[in-house]
């Protein structure tokens, strides 16, 4: 496994100013951190790359539909903001980019998705191949509780998404926090996107540190092995004391002594999950 943790704990948006992040990543024992950024324009890749680098650290790109966008609109924006990414996130040595990529976060139009906002949905991933093939990037499709999207709820639907798409570099993810709301079970969420599985976000029912709340880790771990999963677990939170990110994760008190103790502490749980996990089904 690829242990790392996502920029949100810090930032809404990182950029050079939060370079000094890095070494405290590494010395928590990460190996790498999902840089999250939902607009490119002035952040120039090079530096943050050669950061990562000096740091001895891997990257993935997390990012997502905001405001109308909606992936297969007649406007082509969604499929623009997917392929900038994947360009930027090959930049700054990026191979996975994540997110929601159905339709915007928080767009609940009060109504389930229609055939049609599939079918459109589905040909417009495909239209990304060739962007995704000059840049060598796969794509990781998340899935939002009910709460957060319309679109794309869970993993079975998730999986169903990539089949109709069948492109290798665009696969789905699991969110536990999200898992935790749409799932009966985590490790049926794993199961049910088998092949599929491209990333994994290791998230507290409440985005607190990993392993104070209810999450089933034991069941996630034994069917992340189940399923011969060996890639990244990101922790992602939010920072509490950032107003924009709080007010759109809506979250309204502390979810830990510090924003630190949740990647610091999270990390040391996570990999002693695995490990347990590993020597009971050795």
């Amino acid at each position: 496994m690829k242990y790392g943790v996502n920029t949100l704990l810090w930032t809404a948006g990182f950029d050079q100013s939060n370079l000094d992040l890095l070494p405290r990543i590494k010395e928590w024992g990460f190996d790498g951190v999902e840089i999250a950024r939902f607009s490119f324009d002035g952040c120039a890749p090079a530096p943050i790359r050669r950061a990562l680098e000096a740091n001895g650290l891997e990257c993935t790109l997390c990012t997502a539909l905001t405001g109308g966008l909606m992936m297969g609109a007649d406007d082509g924006k969604a499929v623009e903001h997917v392929k900038e990414a994947a360009r930027w996130g090959a930049e700054i040595g990026a191979k996975l980019v994540i997110g929601p990529f159905c339709s915007a976060v928080g767009y609940l139009p009060g109504r389930r998705r229609t055939t049609d906002e599939w079918v459109r949905c589905v040909d417009a991933l495909r239209s990304l191949a060739p962007v995704l093939a000059d840049t060598d990037v796969t794509l990781a499709i998340e899935p939002l509780n009910r709460f957060e999207t319309f679109f794309l709820n869970t993993a079975a639907d998730a999986r169903r998404l990539c089949e109709e798409v069948a492109d290798r570099r665009i696969g789905a993810m699991i969110d536990t926090f999200h898992a935790n709301i749409e799932e009966a079970s985590v490790g049926r969420a794993v199961d049910a996107t088998g092949p599929y599985l491209r990333h994994v976000h290791t998230c507290e029912n409440d985005r607190g540190v990993p392993g104070s709340g209810h999450i089933a880790w034991r069941e996630l771990f034994s069917a992340l092995r189940r399923q011969q999963y060996d890639e990244w677990l990101v922790i992602e939170s939010f920072g509490f004391a950032i107003p924009e990110i709080a007010a759109a994760a809506c979250i309204w008190r502390d979810l830990a002594p510090s924003v630190d103790a949740i990647a610091s502490e999270g990390v040391k749980f996570l990999k002693q999950q695995a490990q347990s996990v590993m020597l009971a089904q050795a």
